[in-house]
């Protein structure tokens, strides 16, 4: 009997070589042969599955967001059964920014295609972010929960923060990539700002007394 053939997992295969030869050579310069070979397969077998690179970069794309994604669930199962509003906004910023391997690539990659998307019609067709505000939003209603028991300043403006936030994280990620500066010294910015807008009281987890310990952040231990 011929083996049956798992086409997600095989899919998975594919996208996963992607995020290899991108994270080495760029996305910019990753063919469908390129990732054929990466993966063990035919170029064929790669076309059958994705037609075009453009649909290609979006499949991988997605399965790096949700790497992503788990990242942020594992740092927050690591911080209890009730993080609170502070430190889920920190382990989703946190999680962003390149401090291992995994997360240089997620955020090399995901730059790269934003940036390519914009010159590249093909690329720029595809629905690179299906919710474009949803980070945006999920920080806003966090900080806004936060104003409502006290956590929170309440003077401050739970969407600008929101958005400073995010911004302000992107660029040091960035800014780590080329080397400008450490993780350690943007992990120590991004935590100055959250003390800014979150009370002492806010920090209610057992995490919350080792926020000045830019290590206990990080995977690798780097920061």
């Amino acid at each position: 009997m011929p083996k049956r053939v798992d086409h997600e997992e095989r899919r998975t295969q594919i996208a996963e070589a992607l995020i290899q030869v991108a994270g080495r050579r760029g996305l910019h310069a990753v063919g469908m042969r390129d990732v054929a070979a990466e993966a063990g397969v035919s170029l064929r077998l790669v076309q059958y599955y994705f037609e075009t690179k453009e649909k290609l970069l979006f499949y991988g794309l997605q399965h790096l967001t949700d790497r992503f994604t788990a990242r942020v669930g594992a740092r927050l199962a690591a911080a209890g059964p009730d993080p609170g509003p502070r430190v889920t906004i920190e382990a989703l910023l946190l999680a962003s920014l390149p401090t291992d391997q995994e997360s240089r690539t997620f955020h090399l990659l995901y730059s790269s295609y934003s940036i390519l998307s914009v010159t590249d019609g093909a690329l720029a067709a595809q629905p690179f972010i299906d919710n474009p505000d949803a980070a945006e939003n999920a920080l806003t209603g966090l900080i806004e929960g936060a104003q409502a028991i006290g956590l929170a300043d309440p003077g401050a403006d739970a969407r600008t923060e929101a958005i400073s936030l995010l911004a302000m994280t992107a660029t040091m990620g960035t800014s780590i990539l080329v080397a400008q500066r450490t993780p350690e010294s943007a992990i120590a910015v991004l935590r100055h700002h959250l003390d800014r807008i979150f009370t002492a009281g806010g920090l209610t987890t057992p995490d919350a007394g080792r926020r000045n310990d830019a290590k206990t952040s990080c995977p690798t231990g780097r920061g």
